[in-house]
């Protein structure tokens, strides 16, 4: 009996982890993060009025939930580039009064075996 007391006791350490709702921290590197957020930036110009395109400047969170469901705040800024220019990671930022700058906080959910992405929740502010 007092060797399944330990099983018992990590195999309920095991399931309170896995259903935790809470995100955890995650390396901002990490393989689905990233493609979530490039998704959550093609959104972003997708959606946003207006005429130029913004890239990622700054990954200021990465976290996700057990479930491939990914917590990102980024940093977007104005480029000098339309929206329907193809190469944005090499097009120059907006300068001087043209500048601006959003804080977005993007909830996406990835599915990389069906190539699924839901965009779950979003909010932006500009700087």
């Amino acid at each position: 009996m007092l060797l399944k007391a330990p099983l018992l006791l990590g195999l309920i350490t095991l399931v309170s982890d896995v259903c935790s709702s809470d995100f955890v921290d995650i390396s901002r590197k990490a393989n689905h993060f990233a493609l979530g957020v490039e998704f959550a930036v093609f959104h972003f110009n997708q959606v946003y009025p207006d005429e130029y395109a913004y890239k990622l400047l700054w990954v200021r969170r990465s976290q996700r939930k057990f479930t491939l469901i990914y917590l990102m705040e980024l940093e977007l800024g104005q480029t000098i580039c339309s929206k329907q220019d193809e190469d944005l990671e090499n097009c120059p930022l907006q300068e001087g009064l043209r500048e601006k700058k959003v804080d977005c906080t993007f909830v996406v959910d990835i599915r990389p075996w069906l190539s699924q992405f839901s965009l779950l929740n979003s909010t932006c502010v500009q700087k």
